[in-house]
């Protein structure tokens, strides 16, 4: 087990000032145009590509960090770049996580490389829970997956929505319930192939913020994939079931979903995306107070305004801390008892809203306008509150953690 620091090695710090520059000679330079395009910033993924970032060897290396401190690091300086190309290069990541978290080694040496494709070809995935009327209500998934004994097949019907990449991806992995008197002990994980016919993309949203990540409902009709597609295969499944049926029956304690695990393995991270926006927000605040005069002297000389900036740059370490301490449990197998993974999400999240928001004051009218990122920046940080579980819902994790209380 490795010991936790807050130190990075000296392989880490290359790492890091590799991503910080290709956010700011790739991704920042871009930022304004794709977000006003609301487009798939297709040739920056593929530069991504070109240097090695977007891949599977380097989300690899970055996961499989012994200090957990890798991914983290990786996503606070991408984010810090800009957050909708960011999602965009580091969507696929989800549907990779829901493999390697609930797949066999098999399927994962099977369908992730698949999901980034190679540099000349770049591929992306995308990982299907939400419903229109399941979204942090995991247990109300309408989405159903049957088994046809006779053809070694599930059938696959119902919609999903708010998918990063959805309708566009190579390869979907998409969560359904295949046993809807257990609720959310009755979910399993489905990878659905290229091509399947059946899967189609709904409506694309039109969004406040992250507009250069593609997010669109994707419907499933009648759509058939192999035995061997459902994640963990079938005997994993059954003995969960079983499980699950008994714990039911006896009043129980309750099992984890497929879905509750990516969520709970990737939230960390989603607080170091939430750490890379509030940082990059920061820093330009603490830029233009430093270089803007009103009354003849720099607006950072009045206390009103640098003591907005030391709060900003205070809930901003505190932040990391909380996301690194998180990373470093997951990684070395230590267990949430005080919800640490949603503490690190909550805390990092509302700091994004909260340190975008006085950027755009210390900026005053100029912040309020495009001509300024932090208008860009205020509007992207909205949906770390709100994506891979509210900060509500968070409250209510660590609330019920820390109680004794079933998480439902």
């Amino acid at each position: 087990m490795a010991e936790f620091t807050m130190e990075l090695n000296d392989e880490q710090r290359e790492v890091r000032d590799w991503l910080h520059g290709f956010a700011a000679d790739v991704i920042r330079p871009a930022a304004a145009e794709w977000d006003e395009r609301e487009e798939t910033p297709w040739p920056v993924i593929q530069e991504a590509a070109k240097v090695g970032i977007y891949s599977l060897d380097f989300y690899a290396q970055q996961y499989f960090d012994a200090t957990g401190l890798g991914i983290p690091t990786a996503m606070e300086e991408l984010f810090w770049g800009d957050a909708g190309i960011a999602l965009s290069i580091v969507g696929t990541g989800l549907a990779a996580v829901g493999v390697l978290a609930n797949g066999t080694d098999e399927q994962i040496g099977t369908w992730i490389p698949q999901m980034y494709g190679d540099p000349g070809d770049v591929k992306v995935a995308a990982f299907c829970s939400s419903e229109p009327d399941a979204g942090s209500d995991v247990a109300s998934m309408r989405t159903r997956a049957v088994y046809d004994e006779a053809k070694d097949e599930w059938v696959i019907n119902g919609t999903k929505t708010w998918v990063t990449n959805g309708g566009i991806a190579n390869v979907h992995v998409v969560v359904a319930s295949v046993d809807s008197a257990l609720g959310s002990k009755g979910h399993a994980s489905f990878i659905v192939p290229p091509g399947t016919p059946g899967l189609t993309q709904g409506q694309k949203f039109k969004k406040h913020g992250i507009r250069a990540s593609h997010t669109a409902e994707v419907v499933l009709d009648g759509v058939r994939v192999p035995g061997s597609c459902l994640l963990g295969g079938r005997q994993k499944l059954d003995e969960r079931l079983a499980r699950a049926r008994e714990k039911a029956r006896k009043g129980g304690e309750r099992v984890k979903n497929a879905a509750m695990a990516t969520f709970e393995a990737s939230r960390p991270a989603v607080g170091a995306m939430a750490v890379g926006t509030a940082r990059a927000a920061y820093e330009v605040a603490l830029d233009y107070a430093r270089t803007r005069e009103q009354f003849g002297r720099p607006i950072i000389d009045n206390q009103g305004v640098a003591f907005q900036l030391a709060d900003m740059r205070t809930r901003i370490d505190a932040a990391r801390l909380l996301v690194w301490r998180a990373s470093w449990m997951a990684v070395n197998g230590r267990p949430f008892e005080a919800a640490e993974g949603s503490m690190s999400k909550l805390f990092a999240s509302e700091t994004a809203k909260k340190v975008t928001a006085q950027a755009i004051q210390i900026l005053g009218g100029n912040g309020y306008t495009r001509e300024y990122p932090v208008e860009r920046m205020h509007r992207d940080a909205a949906i770390y509150t709100i994506f891979e579980g509210t900060s509500e819902i968070q409250r209510l994790v660590i609330s019920r953690t820390i109680s004794g209380m079933p998480i439902r």
